[in-house]
Protein backbone atom coordinates (compact mmCIF):
# COMPACT_ATOMS: atom_id res chain seq x y z
CA UNK A 1 0.00 0.00 0.00
CA UNK A 2 1.40 3.27 -0.81
CA UNK A 3 1.76 5.60 2.45
CA UNK A 4 -0.26 8.76 2.55
CA UNK A 5 1.17 11.90 1.59
CA UNK A 6 1.72 14.72 4.16
CA UNK A 7 -0.16 17.68 4.02
CA UNK A 8 0.78 21.45 5.36
CA UNK A 9 -1.80 24.52 5.26
CA UNK A 10 -0.24 27.66 3.71
CA UNK A 11 -0.93 30.53 4.10
CA UNK A 12 -1.00 32.92 1.06
CA UNK A 13 -1.39 36.62 2.47
CA UNK A 14 -1.84 39.74 0.32
CA UNK A 15 0.57 42.36 -0.25
CA UNK A 16 -0.95 45.43 0.35
CA UNK A 17 -0.98 47.73 -2.73
CA UNK A 18 -0.15 50.97 -3.47
CA UNK A 19 -2.82 52.87 -3.18
CA UNK A 20 -4.03 51.74 0.28
CA UNK A 21 -6.37 54.32 1.56
CA UNK A 22 -8.95 54.97 3.68
CA UNK A 23 -12.54 55.61 2.01
CA UNK A 24 -14.68 53.91 4.03
CA UNK A 25 -16.16 52.24 1.26
CA UNK A 26 -17.36 49.41 3.15
CA UNK A 27 -21.04 49.12 4.50
CA UNK A 28 -21.42 47.44 7.93
CA UNK A 29 -17.48 47.51 8.27
CA UNK A 30 -16.97 49.51 11.70
CA UNK A 31 -13.06 49.74 11.69
CA UNK A 32 -13.50 51.06 7.93
CA UNK A 33 -16.29 53.79 9.33
CA UNK A 34 -14.40 54.87 11.93
CA UNK A 35 -11.06 55.89 10.18
CA UNK A 36 -13.08 57.07 6.53
CA UNK A 37 -10.63 60.21 5.91
CA UNK A 38 -7.70 59.40 7.95
CA UNK A 39 -4.11 59.72 6.01
CA UNK A 40 -2.93 56.08 5.39
CA UNK A 41 0.48 54.83 4.79
CA UNK A 42 0.96 52.21 2.39
CA UNK A 43 4.71 51.70 2.74
CA UNK A 44 3.52 50.55 6.41
CA UNK A 45 0.78 48.46 5.92
CA UNK A 46 2.98 46.56 3.39
CA UNK A 47 5.91 46.22 5.94
CA UNK A 48 3.44 45.36 8.45
CA UNK A 49 2.14 42.83 6.29
CA UNK A 50 5.52 41.59 5.64
CA UNK A 51 6.83 41.38 8.83
CA UNK A 52 4.03 38.83 10.42
CA UNK A 53 4.61 36.79 7.19
CA UNK A 54 8.26 36.77 8.16
CA UNK A 55 7.64 35.94 11.75
CA UNK A 56 5.52 32.85 11.17
CA UNK A 57 7.88 32.06 8.64
CA UNK A 58 10.78 32.31 11.05
CA UNK A 59 8.29 29.44 13.36
CA UNK A 60 8.32 27.32 11.13
CA UNK A 61 4.82 27.63 9.41
CA UNK A 62 4.23 27.47 5.34
CA UNK A 63 3.98 31.27 4.54
CA UNK A 64 3.26 32.53 0.78
CA UNK A 65 2.01 36.01 -1.18
CA UNK A 66 -0.35 36.74 -3.22
CA UNK A 67 -0.28 40.07 -5.45
CA UNK A 68 -2.00 43.61 -5.39
CA UNK A 69 -4.07 44.36 -8.29
CA UNK A 70 -3.59 47.36 -10.15
CA UNK A 71 -5.31 50.51 -9.16
CA UNK A 72 -7.44 52.61 -9.92
CA UNK A 73 -9.18 50.44 -11.88
CA UNK A 74 -9.19 53.03 -14.81
CA UNK A 75 -10.95 50.17 -16.98
CA UNK A 76 -14.43 50.95 -14.49
CA UNK A 77 -14.24 54.49 -14.61
CA UNK A 78 -14.34 54.36 -18.66
CA UNK A 79 -17.14 51.52 -18.83
CA UNK A 80 -18.88 54.60 -16.35
CA UNK A 81 -18.91 57.09 -19.04
CA UNK A 82 -15.71 58.61 -18.45
CA UNK A 83 -13.59 59.45 -21.41
CA UNK A 84 -10.29 60.42 -22.49
CA UNK A 85 -6.74 60.07 -21.49
CA UNK A 86 -5.59 58.94 -18.13
CA UNK A 87 -5.53 62.16 -16.18
CA UNK A 88 -8.48 63.44 -17.86
CA UNK A 89 -10.47 60.27 -16.67
CA UNK A 90 -8.40 60.71 -13.40
CA UNK A 91 -9.79 64.60 -12.90
CA UNK A 92 -12.94 64.40 -13.79
CA UNK A 93 -14.21 61.33 -11.96
CA UNK A 94 -13.02 63.86 -9.05
CA UNK A 95 -14.69 66.43 -9.56
CA UNK A 96 -17.87 64.53 -10.84
CA UNK A 97 -18.18 61.30 -8.78
CA UNK A 98 -15.25 60.84 -6.00
CA UNK A 99 -16.66 58.02 -4.90
CA UNK A 100 -16.51 56.36 -7.59
CA UNK A 101 -12.89 57.26 -7.98
CA UNK A 102 -12.70 55.78 -3.89
CA UNK A 103 -13.38 52.61 -5.26
CA UNK A 104 -11.54 52.24 -8.63
CA UNK A 105 -8.84 52.93 -6.51
CA UNK A 106 -9.14 50.46 -3.18
CA UNK A 107 -6.35 48.08 -2.18
CA UNK A 108 -9.19 46.25 -0.63
CA UNK A 109 -7.57 42.80 -2.37
CA UNK A 110 -4.90 42.44 0.10
CA UNK A 111 -7.81 40.48 2.50
CA UNK A 112 -7.18 37.31 0.09
CA UNK A 113 -9.81 35.59 2.89
CA UNK A 114 -12.25 36.94 0.30
CA UNK A 115 -10.36 36.17 -2.84
CA UNK A 116 -11.64 32.39 -3.21
CA UNK A 117 -12.75 29.23 -1.61
CA UNK A 118 -10.40 26.25 -1.90
CA UNK A 119 -10.94 22.90 -1.52
CA UNK A 120 -8.02 20.09 -0.53
CA UNK A 121 -7.28 17.20 -2.77
CA UNK A 122 -7.93 15.29 0.14
CA UNK A 123 -11.87 15.97 0.17
CA UNK A 124 -12.02 16.23 -3.77
CA UNK A 125 -13.18 13.64 -5.96
CA UNK A 126 -10.84 14.02 -8.85
CA UNK A 127 -8.09 14.57 -6.08
CA UNK A 128 -6.68 17.71 -7.26
CA UNK A 129 -7.47 21.42 -5.47
CA UNK A 130 -10.42 23.72 -6.12
CA UNK A 131 -10.78 26.96 -6.40
CA UNK A 132 -13.50 29.45 -6.89
CA UNK A 133 -12.36 33.21 -6.83
CA UNK A 134 -15.24 35.29 -5.19
CA UNK A 135 -17.98 37.45 -6.77
CA UNK A 136 -17.79 39.88 -4.10
CA UNK A 137 -20.68 41.35 -5.67
CA UNK A 138 -22.31 43.33 -2.32
CA UNK A 139 -19.67 46.61 -2.88
CA UNK A 140 -18.43 47.96 -6.20
CA UNK A 141 -15.13 48.01 -4.94
CA UNK A 142 -14.57 44.60 -4.26
CA UNK A 143 -16.73 43.66 -7.32
CA UNK A 144 -14.13 44.82 -9.40
CA UNK A 145 -11.15 42.09 -8.02
CA UNK A 146 -12.51 38.92 -9.72
CA UNK A 147 -11.02 39.15 -12.98
CA UNK A 148 -7.33 40.03 -11.51
CA UNK A 149 -7.70 36.98 -8.50
CA UNK A 150 -8.73 34.34 -11.13
CA UNK A 151 -5.74 35.15 -12.83
CA UNK A 152 -2.96 35.57 -10.19
CA UNK A 153 -4.71 32.14 -9.13
CA UNK A 154 -4.49 30.50 -12.36
CA UNK A 155 -0.86 31.70 -12.66
CA UNK A 156 0.27 30.14 -9.58
CA UNK A 157 -1.75 26.93 -9.41
CA UNK A 158 -1.26 26.28 -13.04
CA UNK A 159 -0.99 22.56 -13.53
CA UNK A 160 -3.87 20.83 -14.51
CA UNK A 161 -2.96 17.42 -12.78
CA UNK A 162 -2.97 18.92 -9.64
CA UNK A 163 -5.22 21.49 -9.52
CA UNK A 164 -9.00 22.88 -10.88
CA UNK A 165 -10.48 26.46 -11.59
CA UNK A 166 -14.07 26.97 -11.62
CA UNK A 167 -15.34 30.16 -12.62
CA UNK A 168 -16.83 32.94 -10.06
CA UNK A 169 -20.67 32.48 -9.33
CA UNK A 170 -22.70 35.23 -11.54
CA UNK A 171 -22.68 38.42 -10.15
CA UNK A 172 -25.94 38.59 -8.35
CA UNK A 173 -27.21 39.15 -5.23
CA UNK A 174 -28.65 35.71 -5.06
CA UNK A 175 -25.29 34.10 -5.39
CA UNK A 176 -23.42 36.67 -3.56
CA UNK A 177 -19.79 34.56 -2.39
CA UNK A 178 -17.69 36.36 -0.61
CA UNK A 179 -14.90 33.50 -0.86
CA UNK A 180 -13.02 31.30 2.79
CA UNK A 181 -14.17 34.13 4.89
CA UNK A 182 -17.52 32.42 5.39
CA UNK A 183 -15.79 28.58 4.90
CA UNK A 184 -13.73 26.89 7.55
CA UNK A 185 -12.87 23.18 7.02
CA UNK A 186 -12.39 21.20 9.96
CA UNK A 187 -10.55 17.78 9.77
CA UNK A 188 -8.24 15.66 12.41
CA UNK A 189 -4.91 16.67 10.62
CA UNK A 190 -4.54 18.46 6.62
CA UNK A 191 -3.57 15.32 4.83
CA UNK A 192 -7.11 13.67 6.16
CA UNK A 193 -10.39 14.06 4.75
CA UNK A 194 -12.21 16.87 6.19
CA UNK A 195 -15.91 18.85 7.01
CA UNK A 196 -16.76 21.74 5.23
CA UNK A 197 -18.66 24.67 7.39
CA UNK A 198 -20.00 27.01 5.21
CA UNK A 199 -21.95 29.69 6.94
CA UNK A 200 -24.29 32.19 5.33
CA UNK A 201 -26.45 35.61 6.05
CA UNK A 202 -29.50 35.54 3.87
CA UNK A 203 -31.23 33.10 1.10
CA UNK A 204 -30.88 34.57 -1.86
CA UNK A 205 -34.14 33.74 -3.22
CA UNK A 206 -35.24 35.74 0.00
CA UNK A 207 -37.34 34.55 3.15
CA UNK A 208 -37.46 36.20 6.67
CA UNK A 209 -34.69 37.98 7.72
CA UNK A 210 -34.22 39.19 11.10
CA UNK A 211 -31.17 41.76 9.92
CA UNK A 212 -32.08 45.57 10.97
CA UNK A 213 -28.73 47.47 10.46
CA UNK A 214 -26.26 46.15 7.74
CA UNK A 215 -26.67 43.94 5.09
CA UNK A 216 -25.48 39.99 4.48
CA UNK A 217 -23.39 39.17 2.16
CA UNK A 218 -23.11 35.57 1.90
CA UNK A 219 -26.13 33.59 0.32
CA UNK A 220 -26.79 30.41 1.07
CA UNK A 221 -27.35 29.47 -3.15
CA UNK A 222 -23.58 30.67 -2.92
CA UNK A 223 -22.32 28.25 -0.55
CA UNK A 224 -24.33 25.38 -1.87
CA UNK A 225 -23.21 26.41 -5.11
CA UNK A 226 -19.33 26.31 -4.87
CA UNK A 227 -19.74 22.91 -2.75
CA UNK A 228 -21.25 21.26 -5.88
CA UNK A 229 -18.78 23.11 -8.52
CA UNK A 230 -15.76 21.59 -5.72
CA UNK A 231 -17.69 17.81 -5.58
CA UNK A 232 -18.32 17.69 -1.95
CA UNK A 233 -21.02 15.06 -0.81
CA UNK A 234 -23.76 16.43 1.65
CA UNK A 235 -21.93 14.50 3.98
CA UNK A 236 -18.81 16.71 3.91
CA UNK A 237 -20.86 19.99 4.56
CA UNK A 238 -22.65 22.05 6.88
CA UNK A 239 -24.76 24.86 6.18
CA UNK A 240 -25.59 27.43 8.92
CA UNK A 241 -27.02 31.17 9.16
CA UNK A 242 -24.86 33.37 10.68
CA UNK A 243 -26.45 35.18 14.11
CA UNK A 244 -28.05 38.13 12.22
CA UNK A 245 -27.47 40.45 15.49
CA UNK A 246 -23.83 39.50 14.82
CA UNK A 247 -24.24 40.76 11.36
CA UNK A 248 -26.02 43.76 12.56
CA UNK A 249 -23.46 44.62 15.20
CA UNK A 250 -20.47 44.29 12.79
CA UNK A 251 -19.68 41.18 11.76
CA UNK A 252 -19.90 41.48 8.17
CA UNK A 253 -18.09 37.91 7.83
CA UNK A 254 -17.87 34.88 9.71
CA UNK A 255 -14.11 35.04 10.09
CA UNK A 256 -14.89 38.05 11.98
CA UNK A 257 -16.90 36.09 14.52
CA UNK A 258 -15.15 32.38 14.40
CA UNK A 259 -12.35 30.46 13.39
CA UNK A 260 -11.78 27.06 12.69
CA UNK A 261 -8.15 24.98 12.24
CA UNK A 262 -8.13 21.15 12.67
CA UNK A 263 -10.45 19.90 15.02
CA UNK A 264 -10.68 23.31 16.97
CA UNK A 265 -13.89 25.34 16.23
CA UNK A 266 -12.82 28.94 18.02
CA UNK A 267 -16.15 30.92 18.14
CA UNK A 268 -18.65 33.82 20.09
CA UNK A 269 -21.66 32.84 21.63
CA UNK A 270 -23.43 34.82 18.84
CA UNK A 271 -21.43 33.84 15.40
CA UNK A 272 -24.08 31.55 14.74
CA UNK A 273 -28.14 31.17 14.28
CA UNK A 274 -28.66 28.34 15.66
CA UNK A 275 -25.60 27.34 17.52
CA UNK A 276 -25.99 24.18 18.91
CA UNK A 277 -27.49 22.83 15.86
CA UNK A 278 -24.34 23.90 13.80
CA UNK A 279 -21.78 21.57 16.72
CA UNK A 280 -24.49 18.80 16.28
CA UNK A 281 -24.17 18.57 12.37
CA UNK A 282 -20.16 19.35 12.47
CA UNK A 283 -19.89 16.48 15.61
CA UNK A 284 -21.72 14.10 13.86
CA UNK A 285 -20.12 14.34 10.33
CA UNK A 286 -16.81 14.38 11.88
CA UNK A 287 -17.80 11.10 14.14
CA UNK A 288 -17.49 9.42 10.20
CA UNK A 289 -14.77 10.48 9.86
CA UNK A 290 -13.31 9.34 13.26
CA UNK A 291 -12.32 12.79 14.74
CA UNK A 292 -14.04 14.56 17.55
CA UNK A 293 -15.03 18.61 17.15
CA UNK A 294 -13.40 20.39 19.90
CA UNK A 295 -15.15 23.63 20.24
CA UNK A 296 -14.47 26.85 21.92
CA UNK A 297 -16.87 28.92 23.20
CA UNK A 298 -16.61 32.50 24.22
CA UNK A 299 -20.13 33.59 25.84
CA UNK A 300 -21.53 37.03 25.58
CA UNK A 301 -20.92 37.24 29.46
CA UNK A 302 -17.11 37.11 29.70
CA UNK A 303 -16.63 39.20 25.56
CA UNK A 304 -19.47 41.56 25.00
CA UNK A 305 -19.96 40.95 21.13
CA UNK A 306 -19.28 44.61 20.57
CA UNK A 307 -15.75 44.18 22.40
CA UNK A 308 -15.05 41.02 20.33
CA UNK A 309 -15.81 42.68 16.77
CA UNK A 310 -13.75 45.76 17.61
CA UNK A 311 -10.67 44.14 18.48
CA UNK A 312 -11.07 41.02 15.92
CA UNK A 313 -10.17 38.39 18.53
CA UNK A 314 -12.25 35.90 15.88
CA UNK A 315 -10.50 37.22 13.24
CA UNK A 316 -7.10 35.72 13.97
CA UNK A 317 -4.97 32.95 12.59
CA UNK A 318 -4.95 29.78 14.11
CA UNK A 319 -2.10 27.99 13.04
CA UNK A 320 -1.01 24.04 14.29
CA UNK A 321 2.34 23.12 15.02
CA UNK A 322 3.84 19.38 13.78
CA UNK A 323 3.43 18.67 17.44
CA UNK A 324 -0.27 19.14 17.51
CA UNK A 325 -0.52 22.73 19.56
CA UNK A 326 -1.50 25.44 18.21
CA UNK A 327 -0.84 28.86 18.18
CA UNK A 328 -3.38 31.68 18.09
CA UNK A 329 -2.54 34.65 15.79
CA UNK A 330 -3.82 37.85 17.30
CA UNK A 331 -4.02 41.73 16.40
CA UNK A 332 -1.56 43.84 19.05
CA UNK A 333 -5.48 45.23 19.72
CA UNK A 334 -6.12 42.46 21.50
CA UNK A 335 -3.12 42.49 23.74
CA UNK A 336 -4.41 46.08 25.23
CA UNK A 337 -7.76 45.04 25.85
CA UNK A 338 -8.16 43.76 29.65
CA UNK A 339 -10.94 41.60 28.46
CA UNK A 340 -9.78 39.89 25.20
CA UNK A 341 -6.45 39.55 27.28
CA UNK A 342 -8.22 38.17 29.68
CA UNK A 343 -10.25 35.54 27.67
CA UNK A 344 -6.94 34.58 25.63
CA UNK A 345 -5.03 33.52 28.64
CA UNK A 346 -7.85 31.60 29.64
CA UNK A 347 -7.80 29.76 26.25
CA UNK A 348 -4.45 29.34 26.15
CA UNK A 349 -4.17 28.23 30.00
CA UNK A 350 -6.84 25.17 29.24
CA UNK A 351 -5.44 22.41 28.86
CA UNK A 352 -8.89 20.69 27.05
CA UNK A 353 -7.37 22.82 24.06
CA UNK A 354 -4.58 22.02 22.10
CA UNK A 355 -4.01 25.96 21.95
CA UNK A 356 -0.75 26.70 23.34
CA UNK A 357 0.62 30.29 22.41
CA UNK A 358 -1.00 33.46 21.37
CA UNK A 359 0.94 35.55 19.50
CA UNK A 360 0.42 39.44 18.78
CA UNK A 361 1.45 41.52 15.50
CA UNK A 362 1.01 45.10 14.59
CA UNK A 363 -1.22 45.39 11.50
CA UNK A 364 -2.71 48.70 12.38
CA UNK A 365 -2.78 49.88 8.97
CA UNK A 366 -5.01 46.82 7.98
CA UNK A 367 -6.81 46.75 11.25
CA UNK A 368 -7.96 50.99 10.75
CA UNK A 369 -9.41 49.45 7.62
CA UNK A 370 -11.66 46.70 8.87
CA UNK A 371 -9.49 43.31 8.44
CA UNK A 372 -7.14 41.44 11.26
CA UNK A 373 -4.78 38.55 10.45
CA UNK A 374 -7.16 36.01 9.38
CA UNK A 375 -8.25 38.50 6.62
CA UNK A 376 -4.91 38.97 5.18
CA UNK A 377 -4.57 35.26 3.86
CA UNK A 378 -5.97 32.32 2.07
CA UNK A 379 -5.49 29.24 3.83
CA UNK A 380 -4.84 26.39 1.00
CA UNK A 381 -3.83 22.83 1.80
CA UNK A 382 -1.17 21.46 -0.31
CA UNK A 383 0.76 18.33 -0.57
CA UNK A 384 4.43 18.51 -1.34
CA UNK A 385 3.60 17.65 -5.08
CA UNK A 386 1.39 20.06 -5.06
CA UNK A 387 3.88 22.70 -3.71
CA UNK A 388 6.35 21.60 -6.31
CA UNK A 389 3.85 22.10 -8.60
CA UNK A 390 3.42 25.95 -8.04
CA UNK A 391 3.84 27.44 -11.15
CA UNK A 392 5.48 30.76 -9.68
CA UNK A 393 7.92 32.03 -7.07
CA UNK A 394 5.85 32.71 -4.46
CA UNK A 395 6.59 31.14 -1.33
CA UNK A 396 8.13 32.79 1.46
CA UNK A 397 11.78 32.24 2.29
CA UNK A 398 14.63 34.93 3.81
CA UNK A 399 15.60 36.28 0.13
CA UNK A 400 12.19 36.74 -0.71
CA UNK A 401 11.46 38.59 2.15
CA UNK A 402 14.15 40.87 1.65
CA UNK A 403 13.23 41.50 -1.72
CA UNK A 404 9.66 42.07 -1.20
CA UNK A 405 10.83 44.82 1.65
CA UNK A 406 12.92 46.79 -0.92
CA UNK A 407 10.75 46.21 -3.48
CA UNK A 408 7.64 48.15 -1.32
CA UNK A 409 10.18 50.40 0.09
CA UNK A 410 11.53 51.62 -3.59
CA UNK A 411 7.57 51.90 -4.99
CA UNK A 412 5.32 53.00 -2.14
CA UNK A 413 3.98 56.28 -0.54
CA UNK A 414 4.23 56.71 3.30
CA UNK A 415 1.34 59.17 2.80
CA UNK A 416 -1.70 58.61 0.99
CA UNK A 417 -4.80 60.86 2.01
CA UNK A 418 -7.85 59.88 -0.04
CA UNK A 419 -7.25 63.78 -2.08
CA UNK A 420 -4.25 62.10 -3.63
CA UNK A 421 -6.35 59.38 -5.05
CA UNK A 422 -6.77 62.35 -8.06
CA UNK A 423 -3.24 62.18 -8.60
CA UNK A 424 -2.52 60.48 -11.77
CA UNK A 425 0.91 59.51 -10.89
CA UNK A 426 -0.20 56.57 -8.96
CA UNK A 427 -1.49 54.91 -12.70
CA UNK A 428 1.96 54.64 -13.46
CA UNK A 429 3.98 54.68 -10.13
CA UNK A 430 1.25 51.07 -9.29
CA UNK A 431 1.66 49.61 -12.86
CA UNK A 432 5.44 50.59 -12.57
CA UNK A 433 5.30 48.49 -9.32
CA UNK A 434 3.28 45.52 -10.27
CA UNK A 435 5.20 44.69 -13.60
CA UNK A 436 7.96 44.40 -11.36
CA UNK A 437 6.96 42.53 -8.69
CA UNK A 438 5.40 39.94 -11.53
CA UNK A 439 8.52 39.41 -12.91
CA UNK A 440 10.00 39.19 -9.57
CA UNK A 441 7.46 36.49 -8.43
CA UNK A 442 7.25 34.98 -12.33
CA UNK A 443 3.95 35.34 -12.27
CA UNK A 444 3.34 35.85 -16.08
CA UNK A 445 0.91 39.08 -17.07
CA UNK A 446 -1.88 38.96 -14.84
CA UNK A 447 -2.38 42.32 -14.99
CA UNK A 448 -4.61 44.14 -18.15
CA UNK A 449 -2.48 46.63 -18.57
CA UNK A 450 0.10 43.66 -19.39
CA UNK A 451 -1.68 42.71 -22.05
CA UNK A 452 -2.86 46.05 -23.84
Amino acid sequence: MMPKPTAREVNFDGLVGPTHNYSGLAHGNLAAARHQGAIANPRAAALQGLAKMKALHDEGFAQAVLPPHHRPNLDLLRRLGFAGGDTTIIRQAEREAPQLLRSASSAAAMWTANAATVTPSADSADARVHFTPANLQASLHRSLETETTAAALSAIFADEQHFSHHPALPATSILGDEGAANHTRLCEGYAHPGIHLFVYGRHGFGGDSAIRRFSARQSLEASQAIARQHGLTDEQCVFSAQHPGAIDAGAFHNDVIAVGNGRVLFYHEYAFADEQATLDALSRRMDTLDTTLCPIRVSNDSLPLQTAISTYLFNSQLLSREDGSMMLIVPAECDTDPTVAEVIEAIVDDTDNPITEARAFDIKQSMDNGGGPACLRLRVVLTDAERDALGAKVMLDDARYETLCDWVRRHYRDRLAIEDLADPALVTESAAALDELSQLLQLGSIYPFQRT
